[in-house]
């Protein structure tokens, strides 16, 4: 198959108190269904990554997979120490420090097969209480489902793609 990929990097640029931060990870098709969700622990000054064809769309709630996504990011404290457990269904205690990007890999016109790289910044929004608990209790029915389809593979150390400055 000749096609690519996008990667969602996620870096800790650091709290002033030097905690990790718990990434929540919420994936939605367009229409606004959630298919996926997941966490990230990230260590201050570290990058960690997530495939979107590897993590956050191969294991979705439904059995078609998206050909748009949407995610959305919510950081928060995770404490210190490598023990700390970071849950998406109960995100609270909104932290600073997350910084965002998307790398997507695509097929370039052609032969032989070649690749550019597209990357974006995520943006900042605003998260009403509402939405929040939109999200988390979404993702509170993806883990209390039990059947582990919709839960994210994994978070990577160190950035796939490009990795921003």
């Amino acid at each position: 198959m000749n096609h690519g990929d996008s990667v969602i990097n996620l870096s800790n640029t650091g709290s002033a108190d030097g905690n990790n931060l718990c990434v929540n990870v919420y994936a939605f098709d367009p229409s606004e269904e959630m298919v996926s969700s997941c966490t990230c622990l990230i260590t201050p000054n570290a990058l960690v990554s997530l495939s979107v064809q590897g993590d956050l769309i191969s294991n979705t709630l439904s059995p078609s997979t998206p050909t748009a996504l949407v995610v959305k990011l919510v950081a928060t404290d995770g404490g210190r120490g490598a023990s700390t457990a970071c849950n998406p269904a109960q995100a609270n205690n909104l932290a600073p420090g997350l910084r965002a990007w998307g790398s997507t890999l695509h097929a370039l016109p052609g032969a032989p097969a070649s690749y550019g790289v597209t990357e974006s910044a995520f943006l900042p929004g605003g998260l009403s209480v509402a939405e929040l608990n939109h999200l988390t209790s979404f993702c509170g029915f993806i883990n209390a489902n039990g059947s582990g389809f919709g839960i994210c593979k994994s978070c990577r150390s160190g950035g796939l793609g490009g990795a921003k400055q």
